[in-house]
């Protein structure tokens, strides 16, 4: 009955609400920035390696793995792999459309929670959507509404779609039973993740700027291999993803089973732009100019999607193994990379979806931590913290042992639930990121190296900082 329930609305807000509301902020922002996304993009690049400005926070480049962390995991591989099934290759082109579009918006939900970050009691800063609902709207209940939908997509269905991905990886393996390997993998998985969540957020900090770089250069390397292996059939794939795209009678046949919502919900699931996960990480950087964050979190987008989710696109496309319905998730990647790799692909890509799915998890609890901060509007007590850290715990236990269509449905209707509220909300609040930006191009046109103060855009909300 769940089953069923959860189904029919993750294809009613996909078919619907989600995609008129992504593209359209996606377009107005890319409008309103003058294409920040193209033209700022170098700009990202060295901002990113900058030190940070007060030693109190976090750099702009753990900030970035941070977010890069919860972004690149399980949608990176699985979710590519259940796109190309079901929606085909065409998933891939809309897969790129959303996120080109989306990282304008996430550009300006990070610049915003820069702008209205709060400052620690020991003196570095968090932050978020909750925040800046808060500090401009006057409307607190908005943004407990945001904190609890925050909690429920990153402590529950992202982090269950990250175990169940773990847990079916080894199917293809002889030791696997149905009814035992799942509970085993998601014990044992439990165990390690509650190690790193009760050491606090700075160690989640220092485990992922790591972890994730490494891990994104491997695979990568592993990835090309793989396609410049089937160099001959890239051609053909390419082909396939610009037809697939603009299949009308396929998209308008079964639009739930199509590339358009496929590559929209797997897009979005993998690059997070505009759903407002990011600005959590973003709000707790040190940096001088609030559109420095802005810029972070844009490139994180990029990295994301246009580079790791395009690599597996095409790693699984190349490998001469073709997508069926049947084979959605971890079944049809093994596959393909074993058919490359032999054994040895299929160990690969176990470790990597484990290490990928592990950054994940660690990242979307630091994102959830953050939505309990604010609802207690405070740092929870350190029993509150300890029950919540276990409840995050047992989830990623359960995730292990549930259904496929299920926690995929369940992570895509409360991540739906989430962009409703802030799109709405920075399309509203928009206008201080934007005159933002315009400081900061022309603090750097002055060739000043950008430093924030409030009263330069004429800010009448009080903020903790840039005063």
């Amino acid at each position: 009955m769940y089953a069923e329930i959860i189904g029919t609305l993750s294809n009613w807000l996909y078919s619907y609400i989600l995609i008129i509301l992504l593209v359209g902020a996606g377009i107005y922002f890319t409008v309103r920035t003058k294409f920040v996304q193209f033209k700022c993009l170098k700009e990202a690049f060295k901002v990113v390696l900058e030190p940070k400005s007060d030693e109190k926070s976090i750099s702009s480049f753990q900030a970035l793995m941070v977010s890069t962390a919860s972004r690149v995991g399980t949608g990176n591989i699985a979710g590519i792999s259940t796109a190309l099934c079901i929606g085909g290759a065409g998933a891939m082109f809309w897969m790129w459309l959303i996120a080109l579009l989306g990282s304008a918006s996430a550009f300006v939900e990070s610049t915003l929670a820069q702008i209205y970050k709060r400052k620690a009691a020991d003196g570095g800063s968090y932050g978020g959507p909750a925040y800046y609902i808060q500090a401009v709207l006057k409307k607190r209940w908005l943004g407990v509404l945001f904190a609890v939908c925050l909690i429920a997509t990153y402590m529950g269905g992202f982090n269950m779609v990250a175990s169940f991905n773990i847990a079916d990886s080894f199917r293809r393996y002889d030791f696997y039973r149905p009814g035992v390997t799942p509970i085993i993998v998601g014990i044992v998985l439990a165990f390690i993740f509650g190690l790193c969540i009760f050491g606090g957020s700075k160690r989640i900090s220092r485990i992922t700027e790591v972890i994730v770089p490494a891990m994104g250069v491997f695979y990568l390397a592993v990835s090309l291999f793989i396609v410049v292996s089937h160099l001959n059939l890239l051609p053909g794939v390419i082909a396939a993803i610009f037809k697939g795209a603009f299949d009308i009678p396929a998209i308008f046949g079964g639009f739930a089973g199509s590339a358009v919502m496929q590559g929209i919900k797997r897009g979005l699931f993998s690059n997070e732009a505009g759903v407002g996960s990011a600005p959590n990480a973003a709000a707790s950087a040190g940096v001088s100019h609030p559109v420095k964050q802005g810029l972070v979190q844009m490139l994180s987008v990029y990295i994301d999607t246009i580079l790791i989710c395009s690599a597996t696109g095409f790693m699984l496309l190349c490998s001469g193994v073709g997508p069926t319905e049947t084979m959605a998730g971890m079944p049809y990647v093994q596959e393909a990379v074993a058919g490359s790799l032999g054994g040895f692909g299929t160990i690969f890509i176990t470790v990597a979806l484990f290490l990928f799915a592990f950054t994940t998890l660690i990242g979307n609890f630091y994102y959830a931590e953050m939505g309990l901060r604010y609802i207690c509007n405070k740092v929870p007590e350190k029993g509150i913290l300890n029950v919540f850290r276990m409840c995050a715990v047992l989830i990623v236990c359960a995730g292990a042992t549930m259904d496929f269509s299920v926690v995929w449905d369940t992570a895509d209707v409360l991540m739906g639930l989430m962009a409703l509220i802030n799109l709405p909300v920075i399309i509203l609040l928009g206008g201080p990121a934007l005159h933002c930006m315009q400081d900061y191009l022309k603090q750097k046109k002055e060739g000043k190296n950008p430093v924030f103060r409030a009263k330069d855009i004429g800010l009448k909300t009080k903020t903790d900082f840039w005063n």
